[in-house]
């Protein structure tokens, strides 16, 4: 769960046209027209040939995008096959889940109730769920709300448990979110807090736990009403529970479990095993809307905006990318930066963000590819936002 129209060509006919006057008594005038110079070839469009690649010279079975380009305008994208076993094509802008794109779904929730007084960024985590985190290295009592958003908890990752470890046999299994946080709190803790950076989704699986003990409501009907039906996000939502298929038109997502291993159509599953830290379905262009709003400071106030955007380095996430409350920065070939997530879940891969200036770019692999793949994947955003 960690864890990113064609060109309109120019016509342009020149209108020649030549006055002859011939003799006073005549008063001719003729006018001729130049015929129109041959159309000059269409450029090929950088995001489509993007795709092609991936889906080609990658192995991916389809990939898809939604971009925003500097003229405002919102473009889609296709390549591959959206089902490998009927052949169907991808649909437009389909529906992907898109992992730990959550988090910052999740973090803004958070923030909303730090700026409502409800609570506080570097308040104990013990304050709001007295006696939760004890373990190997790590208490709630000296971690605070701040570091679980930013993952400077320490806290070990319960993805890395033993029962998470083969996804093929839980694909349909629920999880409850207490069962997850056992499979974290039997571990070490990686780092006293505040020392160091690891990426860790108990962090949110924790920070789910808060927003539901503050609130006195589940975490997904919060993300609901106070970030998705507050900016229309109409292809967004966060599955019940039990619930396993993708709501509307979607590519089908396929898990590799080896590298000579045949794909596993991982498209349906219980989501219960990425909860807070990652279960989010969306499209596309709602994750471009999402981000767009939230720089846009529609979801936030100034200040815990700003406190969002507050990031320290992460280079094991990649050069130059640093990571705030939720949300990630990572320098442009163009200049400047642009601000997501980005996520993984079985069968899907998502990579993108917003600029300062409103361009927007996210684009999914419907199979997790390699780091090589994956590298060409976030190098694919860079260029669709850059062109």
């Amino acid at each position: 769960m960690n864890d990113h129209a064609p060109q309109r060509r120019a016509h342009s006919i020149r209108l020649v046209r030549y006055a002859m006057t011939a003799t006073a008594t005549a008063g001719l005038a003729l006018t001729a027209f130049a015929p129109a110079p041959a159309a000059a070839a269409p450029r090929p469009d950088t995001v489509q040939q993007r795709l092609d690649a991936l889906v080609k010279d990658d192995g991916m079975p389809a990939a898809l995008a939604g971009v925003k380009g500097r003229d405002g305008r919102n473009r889609t994208y296709t390549a591959g096959v959206g089902d490998l076993a009927t052949g169907a094509r991808v649909p437009v802008d389909g529906q992907i889940r898109a992992g730990s794109n959550t988090k910052a779904f999740v973090a803004v929730v958070v923030l909303q109730l730090v700026a409502e007084g409800k609570v506080g960024l570097d308040t104990a985590v013990d304050t709001y769920l007295p006696g939760l985190l004890r373990g190997d290295g790590f208490d709630g009592r000296n971690i605070t709300v701040r570091q679980l958003l930013q993952h400077t908890s320490g806290l070990p990752d319960y993805m890395a448990a033993p029962a998470l470890a083969d996804f093929t046999t839980i694909q349909y299994r629920w999880f409850e979110p207490r069962e997850l946080l056992d499979g974290a709190l039997a571990q070490k803790a990686r780092f006293a807090a505040g020392t160091g950076w690891e990426y860790s989704n108990t962090n949110y699986l924790v920070a789910g736990l808060l927003i539901q003990k503050v609130t006195g409501r589940p975490y997904g009907e919060e993300v609901t009403k106070r970030v998705i039906e507050r900016i229309g996000l109409r292809h967004t939502y966060v599955p019940a529970a039990g619930e396993t298929a993708l709501r509307e038109p979607h590519p089908h997502g396929y898990l590799r479990t080896a590298p000579d291993a045949p794909l596993v159509d991982y498209t349906e599953m219980d989501s219960s095993m990425a909860w807070a830290a990652g279960a989010v379905v969306s499209t596309n262009t709602d994750l471009n809307a999402f981000y767009g709003a939230l720089l846009g400071g529609r979801l936030l106030p100034a200040a815990q905006l700003a406190q969002m955007r507050t990031t320290v380095p992460t280079e094991v996430l990649g050069e130059g990318v640093r990571y705030g409350l939720g949300i990630q920065s990572r320098p442009l070939t163009c200049g400047g930066l642009v601000w997501g997530h980005g996520g993984t879940s079985p069968g899907f891969r998502t990579r993108g963000g917003v600029t300062e200036d409103g361009r927007a770019a996210n684009i999914t692999l419907t199979e997790v590819p390699d780091a090589a793949t994956g590298k060409r994947l976030t190098d694919a955003v860079d260029a669709a936002i850059c062109r």
